[in-house]
């Protein structure tokens, strides 16, 4: 979240599952999402972010000194792409994962999904509606 209030824009890098990847070269520009924090103490959806850019070869796969270096990938065949994000709007207050479970209109959303460890995934328009109506104070 630092990245976007500082800079505004930020490149989604380092999504290394191919099913994610095929999520992000999907999105186009001006598309709109929820920002998820899924590494902190209660996962929570925070804010609505917006495709800067669309998908382009994700660099920190040929950096070696980069945790998210990939010696399969290359720049003449990158294996992974990434999308830069704009922050549009944190969300009136956080919406816990927990509070989605308990939701029964978000029953199937791809997010509460057992097993689901997705960084990038699929959002339907009546999930999004009930997502911003729980994040209202």
């Amino acid at each position: 979240m630092e990245h976007f209030e500082r800079d505004g824009v930020t490149p989604w890098s380092g999504v290394r599952s191919f099913q994610a990847r095929n999520n992000m070269t999907e999105m186009k520009l001006k598309d709109q999402g929820l920002f998820y924090h899924s590494s902190i103490a209660e996962p929570a959806a925070v804010a609505i972010c917006e495709v800067a850019r669309e998908a382009y070869p994700d660099f920190t796969a040929q950096d070696k000194s980069s945790e998210y270096f990939d010696r399969k990938s290359s720049p003449s065949n990158p294996l992974w792409y990434m999308v830069d994000v704009k922050l549009i709007r944190k969300l009136p207050r956080p919406v816990k994962l927990a509070e989605m479970r308990n939701e029964p209109r978000l029953t199937g959303m791809a997010l509460l999904r057992r097993g689901q460890r997705l960084s990038v995934q699929p959002v339907m328009p009546h999930e999004w509606k009930i997502i911003l109506e729980m994040a209202q104070v």
